[in-house]
């Protein structure tokens, strides 16, 4: 890795959102390519973020200021991300569901997505699941993403699951859902499609999902 995002990485982590967006600038200024700053500086930044604060040496302000260094970067990069990502891998629906209004973890997978090469439509914290129904028809995606870090409130991913199948619409999409109370035996239980326990595993399985489909198109 170079020491220009070697640099971007640690800023990232330790939050310094100004400096992180300097370094990010004077890198693609040296000609660094962009999608290595994604992949080694700002992703691989957020999965040590993510370790620290499951070890107990980051706490939660530590991990939101970390992110918000993220989400200075990101614009910097993108306009020069376009060409890398100029075919969409699909479009992925995401949101923190009714009652909950938790957004850290949903941002990171929506950041991740988005440097995977991911077209993204975040729908926010507090999502009633008329709302995942209403923008599922308007927009086709491929995915809905769910996410919800208190216990009372993932019944309503259960409620958006009926919803969406009410509508017509839950065979159209593939749903996950994340955050901290949940587990597999649980999105089993709702009918999702997936669990993912973090924003990594996340954007693979979505890759894995998309896989088949891309390679069947080829033939």
């Amino acid at each position: 890795m170079s020491a220009d995002i070697e640099t971007i990485k640690n800023l990232v982590i330790r939050g310094k959102k100004a400096d992180a967006v300097a370094a990010t600038q004077a890198a693609l200024a040296q000609k660094v390519d962009p999608a290595a700053i994604m992949r080694d500086g700002l992703i691989a930044a957020m999965a040590v973020v993510g370790e620290k604060y499951s070890t107990g040496e980051f706490f939660l302000p530590q991990m939101m200021i970390a992110a918000r260094a993220m989400t200075e970067v990101v614009p910097v990069l993108k306009p020069h991300l376009v060409g890398e990502a100029a075919e969409k891998k699909g479009k992925v629906v995401l949101g923190t569901v009714q009652g909950d209004f938790h957004d850290i973890g949903k941002n990171i997978v929506g950041m991740m997505l988005e440097g995977a090469g991911y077209e993204v439509v975040d729908l926010g914290v507090d999502v009633q699941p008329e709302k995942f129904v209403e923008v599922v028809k308007s927009q086709s995606p491929q995915f809905v993403l769910m996410s919800a870090l208190i216990t009372l409130t993932m019944e309503s991913m259960r409620r958006t699951v009926e919803a969406l199948q009410a509508s017509g619409l839950r065979s159209s999409v593939k749903i996950g859902v994340g955050g901290a109370p949940l587990t597999d035996k649980f999105a089993k239980e709702i009918g999702a499609d997936f669990y993912s326990e973090d924003a990594y595993k996340c954007v693979q399985v979505c890759n894995g999902i998309l896989r088949p489909v891309h390679s069947n198109q080829a033939h």
